[in-house]
This record gives structure tokens, C-alpha cells and sequence, in this order.
């Protein structure tokens, strides 16, 4: 076989493989696309059982009377003298997976979910 030969099919073989390399960059921003999705996804989740998670913790801490130092305290005041009502608000703070390196830094962001669960404080007495 001639060097000659082996050249063309060697260019035959490749404008064969045409299909092959378009999929393969269409597949890459595909892949992004997709692991994009899946964090926001992730994202939401998370969020709402925290959110969730946090609205448990205020309405149990407020039954109990137990309140810890990150949790607030809000007097409401009430023309009824009778009436004596606290607010209980509590945080929680929860940092996010990362599927896409380098996506929270290029949006400017924290990975980060903070919600806040509320409820009123029972009266003990």
C-alpha cells in the first residue's frame, strides 16, 4: 500500500466520523445544561424541607418555651390588656451542594439557603 493510498483512505475514514464529532459538541453544553437543571432543582428541594424543618422547630421551641441564642424574640403589643402575645422566629442556615464548579462564583452568589420559621409563643402560666 502506497503512502499515497493510505493517505485518502485515512481522509475517508475521518469525513466519516463527521456525525460523531458534532454530537460530541453538542453533547458537552447538553451535559452543562443538564447538571445546571439538576442544581436548581436541588436547590428548591433543599430549601423547602429547611423551610419546613424550620417552621417545626419554631412551632415545638414555641410549646415548649425552650429558645435558644439564635432564635428571636418579638413582643406584640395589644390593646387588650389581657392579651400578651411573643412571636418566636428561628433561623436556619444550610450551604448548597455544588454540581457545576465555578457557577455560584460566575453568578456572584453564596451556596447558601437561610430561611426563617415563625410561630406564636404559647403562654405557661
Amino acid at each position: 500500500m502506497s503512502i499515497r493510498a493510505f493517505h485518502q483512505n485515512l481522509l475517508r475514514k475521518v469525513r466519516q466520523e463527521s456525525g460523531n464529532v458534532e454530537s460530541s459538541l453538542v453533547l458537552i453544553p447538553l451535559v452543562f445544561l443538564f447538571l445546571i437543571s439538576v442544581e436548581l432543582i436541588v436547590a428548591t428541594n433543599l430549601r423547602n424541607s429547611d423551610f419546613a424543618l424550620a417552621q417545626s422547630d419554631a412551632s415545638s421551641r414555641a410549646i415548649s418555651g425552650v429558645v435558644t441564642s439564635s432564635d428571636q424574640v418579638i413582643e406584640l403589643s395589644s390593646p387588650d390588656s389581657f392579651t400578651h402575645m411573643k412571636l418566636l422566629i428561628t433561623r436556619r442556615k444550610h450551604s448548597l451542594p455544588q454540581l457545576v464548579p465555578g457557577l455560584v462564583a460566575l453568578l456572584g452568589g453564596n451556596a447558601v439557603v437561610e430561611v426563617n420559621g415563625a410561630a406564636v409563643m404559647e403562654n405557661l402560666n
